[in-house]
């Protein structure tokens, strides 16, 4: 997933919940649905940072030595600066791009 091209805002909204948990039918049902999606995008945000200051992991054992380096701060800072998972999550549903089931409500 790319996040750098999400449009969910950085800071919170009050949002009506009731109204918003119209296709759903409950609101704990769509608090859930989000607490879920919201997970999913930490773990995969979590991974691709991993992933990324991988590359500047020194396995030294000297404990003296302390590297600062500039490339890796500016990819912390990027990630900080990234919209917080539940505003991912919730601008998604709003967009209808997040798909969701409960299989107790199928018909059998």
């Amino acid at each position: 997933m790319d996040f750098k091209k999400t449009n969910a805002p950085t800071n919170t909204i009050t949002r009506d919940m009731n109204s918003m948990s119209e296709p759903v039918g409950n609101v704990y049902e769509l608090v859930s649905i989000l607490g879920k999606r919201s997970n999913q995008i930490s773990v995969e945000m979590k991974h691709e940072l991993e992933k990324k200051l991988q590359e500047f992991a020194s396995y030294n054992d000297n404990l003296e030595e302390v590297f600062e380096n500039r490339e890796q701060i500016e990819i912390s800072r990027f990630y900080e600066k990234l919209p917080k998972p539940v505003l991912i999550a919730t601008q998604e549903y709003l967009e209808k791009k997040v798909f969701y089931r409960n299989p107790s409500k199928m018909k059998k």
